[in-house]
Formats: C-alpha cells, sequence, structure tokens
C-alpha cells in the first residue's frame, strides 16, 4: 500500500463510521430555585457565634476548622489505610479500562496463524496431486486474516459513551466515598467526644447522689430523717448509677468504630483520643448556591452520569435494528515445504463484504429498544430524586443548625442558672441559713444543666459537620487519586 493509501486510511474509516444515531446527551439544567428555605436565617449566638456565607466555596480539608490536631491527623490515618477507597480506586480502573477495551472495536481486527498438515491422496478417487504419483504430500499455509465492522450507525461510540459515563459514574462514586468517610471520622470523633462528656456528668451526679444519701442515712440515725427519704435517695442514686453502663458501651462501641474507620483492627488501637474542649466551633459556614450544589454533590453527579449512560444505551438499541456491515480479508501462501512458501503461484488472497439487516426477530430488537427508553426515564426520575435529597440535606442542617443555637443557648442560660445557685447555696451554708442537703440538691441540679450543655454541643458540632457533607464535602478540590489510574 502507497503513503497516499496510508494517508487516507483515516478519512476512509470515518466515511464507513458514519454518524451515531440516538439521542445525544444533554446534562440536567440546575432546578430553578433561589434558595434552601424562605425562613432560613443565620443561627442565632451561642456559645459561639455562626454566620452563613452564601455563594463561598467548601474547602478540601474543611474538618481543618475544628482545630483539632488530632482529628486531622486521625483524617490523614483512615485515608491512607480505610480499605474503601482502595476498593474505589480499584472499581475505577476496572471502568476505565472496559472503555479502553470498548474503544478498539474502532479499528480493524489483525489475527496471524499457520497451519501445517500432511495428506493422502484416495487413489481410488482421485489422481496424486504431485507430479511425480506419491499420493503423500504435505501442505504449509501461514496467512493473515483481517476483520473490520464499520461502525456506520455509532453503535460503538454508543457503547463507548455509554461506559465512559458508567467509569465517571464510579469515579464521582469514589469521591462520595471520600466525602462519607471524612464526614463519619468527624462526626465519630465527635460522638466520642460527647459520651466522654456525659459519661463525667453523670458520675458527678452519681457521686453528689451518693453524698447526699450519707449524710440522709447519718440523719436518719440521729432521728433527723425519715427511712421513706433515705430509700427515695437509693433510688435516685440506683437511677444515676444506671445510666452509666449503656453510656459506657456506647463509648467503647464508638471507639471501636473510629479505630474501624482508620483502617486498623480492635486491637490496634488509635492514639487519638477526642473530648469536647478538643473542638472549636466554626464561626464562618459556607452555603453554596443552589445552581452550584447540582456540580458539588457527588451522588448527584452520579446520577448525572446514570442517566447519560442510559442515554447512550438508547442509541444501542435503535443501531441494533439497522444494517450491519462486515468487511474481512485473507492473505497468505500455501507450499508443500518451507522452501516453496514464497515462489509464485503460491500466494493467495481474499476480500469479503457483507451486509446483514434484521427482518424478523419476535420483536427483540424493538422490545429492547423500548426497555432502553424505560431505563432512561427510571435514570431521569431517579436523578431528580437524587436533586430533591441534596436539597433536602442541605436544609436540614441550615435548620438543625438554627435548632442547636437554640439548645445550646437555653442549655447555656440554664447552667448559669445552675451555677448562681449553687454558689447561693454555698454563701447560706457558710452563713449557717441552709442544710447541707440544700447545697448537695443544688450540686445536683448543676450537673444535670452541664449534662444538657455537653450534648447540646456536642450535637451543634456534629450538625456543622453535616452542613459540609451535605454541600459536597469540597471533594473539587483534593488532588486527583495517583492509585486511580489516569
Amino acid at each position: 500500500m502507497t503513503v497516499r493509501h496510508l494517508t487516507a486510511l483515516p478519512l476512509i474509516l470515518a466515511l464507513l463510521n458514519g454518524c451515531a444515531v440516538g439521542p445525544d446527551f444533554e446534562a440536567p439544567k440546575p432546578p430553578a430555585v433561589d434558595g434552601y428555605g424562605k425562613d432560613i436565617a443565620p443561627p442565632p449566638a451561642g456559645g459561639t457565634t455562626q454566620t452563613l456565607a452564601f455563594g463561598q466555596d467548601v474547602a478540601g480539608d474543611w474538618w481543618h476548622l475544628f482545630q483539632s490536631e488530632p482529628l486531622n491527623a486521625l483524617v490523614r490515618q483512615a485515608l491512607a489505610n480505610n480499605p474503601t477507597i482502595a476498593a474505589g480506586q480499584a472499581a475505577l480502573r476496572q471502568a476505565r479500562e472496559n472503555v479502553a477495551a470498548q474503544q478498539g472495536f474502532y479499528y480493524p481486527s489483525v489475527s496471524g496463524g499457520i497451519e501445517a498438515s500432511r495428506n493422502l491422496t484416495p487413489l481410488a478417487a482421485l489422481s496424486p496431486t504431485g507430479p511425480n504419483g506419491n499420493p503423500y504430500y504435505s501442505l504449509i499455509t501461514p496467512q493473515l486474516n483481517v476483520s473490520f465492522v464499520p461502525d456506520v450507525f455509532g453503535a460503538n461510540r454508543r457503547a463507548v459513551e455509554s461506559l465512559q459515563a458508567q467509569a465517571d459514574s464510579q469515579r464521582f462514586m469514589l469521591e462520595a466515598t471520600w466525602v462519607t468517610l471524612t464526614s463519619n471520622i468527624v462526626a465519630a470523633a465527635i460522638q466520642e467526644a460527647s459520651l466522654r462528656g456525659q459519661i463525667e456528668a453523670v458520675e458527678q451526679t452519681v457521686r453528689i447522689e451518693n453524698s447526699l444519701l450519707t449524710i440522709l442515712r447519718n440523719q436518719q440515725r440521729f432521728g433527723q430523717a425519715s427511712g421513706s427519704d433515705v430509700a427515695a435517695q437509693e433510688a435516685a442514686l440506683a437511677l444515676a448509677q444506671q445510666q452509666l453502663p449503656p453510656l459506657r458501651k456506647q463509648l467503647a462501641q464508638q471507639r471501636d468504630a473510629l479505630i474501624a474507620l482508620a483502617g486498623r483492627f480492635p486491637d490496634d488501637d488509635i492514639a487519638q483520643t477526642f473530648d469536647l474542649t478538643a473542638f472549636r466551633l466554626p464561626a464562618e459556614l459556607p452555603v453554596s448556591l443552589p445552581a452550584d450544589l447540582v456540580k458539588q454533590r457527588p451522588d448527584v453527579r452520579q446520577a448525572e452520569e446514570n442517566l447519560h449512560a442510559a442515554s447512550a444505551n438508547i442509541g444501542q438499541a435503535v443501531a441494533a435494528r439497522l444494517p450491519q456491515i462486515t468487511l474481512t480479508a485473507q492473505v497468505g501462501n500455501s507450499a508443500g515445504s518451507p522452501g516453496n512458501l514464497f515462489t509464485p503461484a503460491t500466494n493467495f488472497w481474499s476480500v469479503t463484504g457483507g451486509l446483514t439487516q434484521p427482518l424478523f426477530d419476535g420483536f427483540m430488537l424493538m422490545h429492547r429498544q423500548r426497555a432502553a427508553q424505560a431505563a432512561f426515564d427510571q435514570a431521569a426520575a431517579e436523578y431528580k430524586s437524587t436533586v430533591l435529597t441534596a436539597f433536602q440535606n442541605v436544609a436540614d442542617a441550615l435548620r438543625a443548625l438554627q435548632s442547636d443555637a437554640d439548645a445550646v443557648n437555653a442549655a447555656a442560660a440554664a447552667e448559669q442558672a445552675a451555677g448562681r445557685s449553687l454558689e447561693i447555696a454555698r454563701k447560706q451554708l457558710q452563713l449557717g441559713q441552709v442544710a447541707y442537703l440544700a447545697l448537695l440538691n443544688a450540686q445536683n441540679a448543676y450537673a444535670q444543666a452541664q449534662l444538657s450543655q455537653v450534648q447540646a454541643s456536642a450535637l451543634r458540632l456534629a450538625d456543622t459537620a453535616a452542613l459540609f457533607q451535605a454541600l459536597g464535602g469540597g471533594w473539587w478540590h483534593r488532588a486527583p487519586d495517583p492509585d486511580a489510574g489516569p
């Protein structure tokens, strides 16, 4: 083949490939909404004032805003060791290799082979093939086979398009795994800190109730307290002690969850421990615009790529009902000995072209096309559902932060009031105006107020982390995974 023919080969292949039938995919437009709720407002002040920065971008390492170095270190360990990340990376590599494999159908398939045989001519039916009359002869046949299926109606292009969309869907699934893992670590660390704070508050309550029981028993011996008072206090102590085992069990299980998130076994503990003093509440919270949210949420992007793949599958189903063209060629030599392989009159070649048009298949291809269209409708509905869930998540997080700020304010006011009551009881005890029992009651009320304050503060931290997750987690700022392939 001349250089001119080689130059024209891509053009010939392009003409044979024709155009792709079926719908050309268009990404859905962002929903025409302006916000996440008419009554969404910045959270009121509560311990630390938080403000909403509408339109501000989410940082890729948003957990740094909690200013906890143990948390930062644990997130780094989890991202390096958690097997869900490695599984997502492997799945993405697999999807990309499937795309590359399908792209191979754009080109001719070339194979080579050689056959050698020793034969006996049936002299009663045929004359010997050789000139010397010997009925035995050998045949050596090396040949080159070329086959090509022109993509006239774009069936292969739609197949590549579908697989590429599936690979992109897998990439966004990996990003969702990354966001979920980091969010789960932050939530688990906050939950551990909350449980430690609750245990400390309950232990203080138990100490107070125990001291109160001791006083009442002493008063009973001197006739200053009744048996019913002692029995009531024993019940109060038992109720306080009853709160500790479930909290300690939750703390142990939460610890196991943190260890597993870090990619370790239960007997390989992590160095980090968390209490509420290790976290700082982020003062400024980014809130993405609704038009940006659909681009940032990896689950929305994954649903969009699933819709894209379903659209391409319609094109494949349409192309399957149209004529299929096949081109094949063979070239080779056939001789009785290796030395004669390339002598004149031993070579052969053939070129074949075929066209196949489905005529009747029991309406199989028609129903497959309809099934592909129904799958597209299903993917479109699932995409809309995913978008609705994304907006709901952000709205829920914003409303939760408003409620959390109110709860923190109320808990802080209750703690301050209980603290003032405790201080007054202490001064009155010093002046002899009240019995020690009044002081212990004030201490008990203060411990309960501290427990409520711990729970409210931890919930506010957790809902702040939930807002970052609902906004997409900033995955678009992180560096590409080298283990996920190019």
